[in-house]
């Protein structure tokens, strides 16, 4: 396995100056978010693709610092109902793709997306029970006329491209938020779906994140290493559903935390344990989103963390004691 780090936590510093802090903390691999929510501060494809000579300057960046890029992160909302946002959103991921394929890379990771409930809809609407009744036709129409055909159609066009890996992570507020959902969108579009296994989302939703890996089995193509801090307290009053601001830390059922602060050595040592029974030897991508701390301090304190629970060395192919 690899440690490797989503760079856009440091969108304000250019993309020398991030790589220059990165290797600093003995990185040599990084996921570079090029579209969608994680913007374009490192890499913005399109332009890149348009000028040759900025498309080389990006990559003699990436060799003068010796570092690899395992995958692009282009999380957006393609199938948002506002026609000009999912338009944004289609384009900016098919760049990815063309980028991708230039770079050599296989795997891209984003969200599934969330439609709204009609088509003259403004807003996503995620829908998560089944009562009353107008909730499953909603459901119904995202998935049947809407999700699958999208997925379908973008997935042949990565496909094309080289791109074998569509990463989703499985994040509430979009169609795909569970092993069950991922899934049946896998089944009706095809194996370029697999999942980015991002453990903070499914803490808070009350998944065991070990459960979750060994159910998707062999379709695992990237995973985060983000943390979340399930609050007991707030959560007995008021369940996980929690619409607070995210700075409310004391107010929230939940908050996202570096690696080690939401749950302890055990989680960590078993989480990439059974990643590695499961077949996944890819990376381990730090993704700090921790708003108890500074970005410096909650990366360093990552790395550090991570470094020691990491399987770096290949799996034994015999059981010396045996």
């Amino acid at each position: 396995m690899k440690l490797s780090v989503l760079t856009n936590l440091y969108g304000s510093k250019s993309l020398e100056q991030t790589l220059r802090i990165l290797t600093g903390l003995g990185i040599r691999t990084v996921e570079i978010g090029c579209g969608g929510y994680p913007g374009k501060a490192h890499c913005n494809p399109a332009e890149l693709l348009a000028d040759e000579a900025a498309y080389q300057k990006f990559v003699d960046t990436f060799r003068k610092y010796d570092v690899e890029i395992c995958a692009l992160a282009c999380h957006g909302n393609p199938v948002h109902p506002d026609a000009a946002i999912a338009k944004s959103f289609d384009e900016d991921f098919r760049n990815a793709v063309l980028l991708a394929e230039k770079l050599g890379i296989n795997t891209i990771i984003g969200f599934s997306g969330c439609p709204g409930d009609h088509e003259g809809a403004k807003f996503p609407n995620w829908v998560t029970c089944p009562w009353p009744g107008d909730y499953l036709k909603i459901l119904e129409w995202q998935w049947n006329e809407v999700l699958i055909p999208y997925w379908k159609k973008t997935a042949a066009f990565a496909a094309e491209h080289g791109v074998t890996r569509i990463a989703f992570e499985m994040h509430p507020g979009f169609c795909v938020y569970n092993p069950e959902t991922l899934l049946r969108l896998r089944e009706a579009v095809g194996d370029t779906i697999g999942a980015n296994l991002d453990p903070s989302h499914l803490i808070w939703q009350g998944m065991d994140p070990v459960a979750v890996i060994r159910e998707l089995k062999g379709i695992i193509y990237h995973v985060h290493a983000k943390d979340t801090k399930v609050d007991k307290y707030n959560t007995a009053r008021n369940g996980v559903l929690d619409t607070k601001h995210y700075t409310d830390e004391l107010g929230r059922a939940w908050i996202f935390r570096t690696v080690g602060y939401g749950n302890g050595e055990s989680f960590w040592r078993d989480f990439v344990s059974n990643l590695r029974l499961c077949g996944y030897d890819g990376v381990l991508s730090i993704e700090h989103e921790d708003s108890v701390m500074t970005k410096d301090e909650g990366l360093r304190k990552a790395v550090e963390f991570l470094r020691s629970i990491i399987i770096f060395e290949e799996k034994p192919k015999t059981i010396t004691w045996a």
